[in-house]
């Protein structure tokens, strides 16, 4: 828990990642046909990566955020050790 308290997400990176994703996503809607089936999977592939890199996120606060592990057997074992 010590160590969730240290940020190690690198802003300039994330903020690189989400630029470039961008431009690409864009250069493919620009040069792609406009049907339904370019649109919805963009839209997928859009979701996809969004949401991976939201679990990415995720992965670095264990304890916090929407998707969390329980922090009872760590209360457990302090408490057996007597802190």
């Amino acid at each position: 828990m010590y160590e969730q308290k240290v940020n190690s997400v690198s802003i300039p990176l994330l903020a690189f990642l989400v630029f470039w994703l961008t431009a690409l996503f864009i250069s493919i809607g620009l040069f792609a046909p406009r049907n339904p089936i370019v649109v919805v999977t963009l839209l997928v592939s859009a979701l996809s990566v969004s949401g991976a890199i939201l679990l990415i996120l995720e992965m670095y606060t264990p304890y916090a955020g929407l998707i969390r592990i329980s922090d009872t057997p760590l209360r457990s074992a302090l408490a057996q050790l007597g802190q």
